[in-house]
């Protein structure tokens, strides 16, 4: 009853700045992880003399010591190879329990569906983002959430979901999000309207908002509830949104570390991506591409230009494939045990 051991090791956690803001989310993310409901057991190891050590983290997110939840300190153990040793073994206690883990029914509003979008096209914002959108209509109808992300690939039509918000503090509070990426960008000698990676535009995409009018398509069209910081615990229902960067490996982290327990990803060039402890769906925008990726892609959304079929039946298969999904199918990153080096916490913040 166990899928496997994922070791998620990350390049952060020494050198930064004690109560930093890179050392905070990074902690939140670690503490998002080693909550979240998909991992039975968790084996902390650090260094011992870092930053981000044992016990910083555990006082700091409140995380605490049980047969489940167990840690390793390799100076103190004595070196690596006495880490190992020891690892192996609290792991292998830890097995047995989680072994005894039985699947069971719940509801449908217990799914948290992180939504990302990478490698885009021109097909994008016309198949896969708003037939996703359709079925986001739906999981939030069973009374689910869905996870808006990527909050420079929104630039440009962020007055869209302003204009949906539940009320004037969640509209301001996502609003305000944009003048720090803009200054952001530019400490960094980079402008957020020049965004489009050199595969978004060879596959059609010119501007940041011709890309961001397709992203916003993802979240369907009900109110937007919450704004969450980068690795927040998500606490509200329907519709919300985190701030993250439009990286995808760093945007889903952050999803998950809030709580997502799936992801829905679309794509219209390709990717291989997939995210130990959550089943990643890849839906591509065209035709094209789903065949010539058949092993990577799990749906393919360009039957829409064909006029195979209306965007209203195709969001309705993408709701029926994450309930199969959450039931136990498996999706195609899975079925190759990809995902293992996909852990990658927001590097904000000055490396000392």
């Amino acid at each position: 009853n166990v899928d496997g051991v994922v070791a998620l090791c990350h390049g952060g956690g020494c050198a930064m700045v004690d109560g930093g803001e890179d050392l905070v989310y990074l902690q939140r993310t670690l503490s998002g992880y080693a909550r979240h409901p998909n991992f039975a057991g968790l084996l902390i190891i650090g260094l011992g003399c870092e930053s981000n050590n044992i016990d910083s983290l555990l006082s700091n997110t409140g995380l605490e010591k049980s047969p489940l939840l167990q840690v390793l300190s390799i100076q103190e153990v004595g070196g690596t190879s006495a880490t190992v040793r020891q690892g192996r073994a609290r792991i292998r206690e830890m097995l047995e329990t989680a072994n005894r883990v039985k699947r069971r029914p719940v509801s449908v509003s217990e799914l948290v569906v992180g939504l990302e979008c990478g490698g885009s096209d021109g097909y994008s914002g016309l198949t896969a983002n708003p037939a996703l959108g359709r079925a986001i209509d739906h999981l939030i109808r069973h009374g689910g959430t869905a996870v808006l992300s990527e909050t420079p690939e929104l630039y440009g039509a962020e007055h869209l979901l302003a204009h949906r918000s539940a009320n004037r503090e969640v509209r301001d509070r996502f609003l305000a999000l944009f003048p720090w990426w803009e200054d952001y960008a530019a400490q960094n000698g980079a402008t957020l309207d020049n965004n489009p990676s050199p595969g978004n535009k060879a596959g059609g995409l010119t501007t940041i908002l011709e890309k961001s009018l397709g992203a916003v398509a993802k979240g369907g069209s009900t109110n937007l509830m919450a704004v969450y910081r980068y690795a927040e615990p998500i606490r509200s229902r329907g519709l919300v949104f985190m701030d993250t960067p439009g990286y995808d490996p760093v945007s889903i982290t952050g999803m998950v570390a809030g709580g997502a327990n799936m992801i829905c990803f679309t794509t219209g060039r390709g990717s291989v991506f997939g995210c130990k402890p959550v089943p990643v769906i890849k839906l591509a925008s065209n035709t094209t591409l789903y065949r010539r990726m058949q092993d990577d892609m799990d749906l393919d959304c360009g039957t829409v230009l064909e006029g195979e079929t209306t965007l209203d039946d195709l969001g309705e298969r993408v709701f029926r494939l994450i309930l199969a999904t959450a039931s136990g199918k498996k999706t195609k990153s899975e079925a190759q045990g990809i995902g293992d080096d996909e852990f990658v916490p927001w590097p904000l913040g000055a490396v000392l």
